[in-house]
């Protein structure tokens, strides 16, 4: 649903970026019309120029018009980042036509100040022309400025600033005739030539502007912002690099975040999930592709390591055991294979992971590898007789007196298999020992019971800690 509505309000944009565009057009058409007529009538320089301008302004809108339509084409197999781009060349065709224009303008001033030929003849029709060009063109920057920052088209913010040029123009084109009523004629080419440098100065800076996003040039300060929101993401270690550009009214660009080599792979995929979530939550119109490089961090202990290298060569592992030799690492390990496996094949996996562990810990560490076989298919049980399961439950008891920590026997379940008797209990032990002990301890009821009973295949002990109720009762105290 959020999916659905973010693509309506992508496509209202685009729609409300298409009508000011057209809407531009055909203003441009009717005040080139009307500052023609206004210019020949007066002979004023400067109002022709103005003219000019806004022919001008036809061409440049319609461009604009048509690059905004194909901006929002999607990508395909041609053009893989989409078609953003057709929004700055529009506006780099603007810059051109805003110094062609300023060099005819300047050119034709200079002649006319040079020859004397600065007759002007201003009347009220070309100043109500004016006034009107300049109300027009003040509604037309506010519009477009408003839409280019609400949808961010570099398009039409070029638009925009062509149309605030066309104002000041017809601002100084209305006092250029003023002077020239009161006999000061040689104001209109001079300020004819000093619209045409103002053009050609706003020229400049929309051609830098435009010219850096067809360079890919990043917009100050995103890449910054962007290491900022990465970098709060749980699970992301550090950010490696950052790669933003431009592209027509979005943002494209791709991060790498370090993550823990330790992390499982679904963990990694949801990190990554997140930081794009976060880019899009706090960057509007920006779309990012994150990728995640597995570090070592220093944190890491010598089993983590042990079971990133049996995991990725697919072994499965316990009982890991590390050891400080004489400052040489020892390692010992059970490693599980599928008890159908032949020892061949079952020795050869097993040196692979040691080389592998080698590789990983220096080629002087010592690695032990005790294969286990492992039970891949379910096996085929029932539920003992009762006597059975009551003495094996008898025995658990009996062995838990004597030990240190154990007690509470219950929960016991004894299933008949091919392989022998497999047997699951419940026993309670206080919270606060380490559970190393109470392994310890589970271990020796599992021996006392194979002891007694050697056709127990399988003994599973799951230790409890002991609720305060059962404490007291246990030691009669109250």
């Amino acid at each position: 649903m959020h999916a659905a509505n973010d693509g309506h309000a992508v496509d209202d944009a685009n729609r409300r970026k298409e009508r000011v565009a057209l809407v531009s057009i055909f203003v441009s058409a009717l005040l080139t019309i009307a500052k023609a007529i206004g210019g020949f009538s007066t002979g004023s320089l400067a109002l022709l120029s103005d003219a000019a301008n806004s022919l001008l302004d036809v061409g440049a809108t319609t461009l604009t018009w048509l690059a905004v339509r194909e901006a929002h084409k999607p990508a395909d197999d041609k053009h893989h980042f989409g078609h953003g781009k057709f929004e700055s060349m529009s506006a780099l065709a603007e810059t051109a036509f805003l110094f062609l224009l300023s060099g005819v303008v300047a050119v034709e001033g200079v002649r006319r100040l040079s020859s004397g030929s600065d007759a002007v003849e201003p009347n009220w029709m070309a100043a109500f022309i004016l006034i009107g060009a300049i109300l027009v063109d003040g509604w037309r920057w506010w519009m477009l400025k408003r839409v280019a920052r609400e949808t961010g088209s570099e398009a039409l913010e070029a638009d925009a600033l062509h149309f605030s040029s066309d104002l000041v123009n017809s601002i100084f084109v209305l006092i250029a005739l003023g002077l020239a009523a009161i006999g000061y004629q040689a104001a209109d080419a001079l300020i004819a030539i000093g619209v045409s440098a103002y053009i050609a100065i706003a020229g400049f800076g929309l051609a830098r502007r435009t010219i850096a996003n067809l360079l890919d040039t990043a917009p100050p300060g995103m890449a910054e912002r962007v290491r900022e929101i990465v970098q709060t993401v749980p699970g992301v270690v550090a950010v490696a690099q950052v790669r933003v550009r431009p592209a027509g009214s979005g943002v494209l660009g791709e991060v790498a975040v370090d993550v823990s080599r330790t992390l499982p792979l679904e963990r990694v995929k949801a990190i990554r999930e997140r930081v794009t979530q976060a880019l899009a939550a706090e960057l509007e119109r920006a779309e990012f592709t994150v990728t995640a490089n597995p570090v070592q961090l220093g944190s890491e202990t010598v089993q983590e390591r042990v079971n990133l290298i049996a995991h990725r060569n697919r072994a499965p592992v316990h009982h890991v055991t590390v050891q400080n030799v004489s400052g040489r690492l020892s390692i010992s390990l059970d490693l599980e294979i599928d008890g159908r496996t032949s020892l061949g094949e079952a020795h050869a996996a097993a040196t692979r992971l040691e080389n592998a562990l080698r590789e990983e810990f220096g080629a002087e560490t010592e690695v032990e590898t005790h294969i286990e076989p492992l039970e891949s298919d379910p096996l085929d049980g029932q539920d003992a007789p009762p006597a059975v399961a009551a003495r094996i439950a008898d025995i658990l008891r009996a062995s838990a007196a004597a030990t240190d920590s154990i007690h509470d026997i219950h929960h016991v379940r004894v299933r008949e298999t091919p392989c022998g008797l497999v047997v699951n209990y419940h026993c309670c032990a206080p919270p606060a020992l380490d559970i190393a002990a109470v392994h310890a301890q589970v271990d020796i009821l599992e021996r006392l019971l194979r002891q007694e009973l050697p056709e127990v295949a399988r003994v599973v002990g799951h230790a409890e800690p002991e609720q305060a109720d059962r404490r007291l009762a246990r030691t009669g105290t109250s």
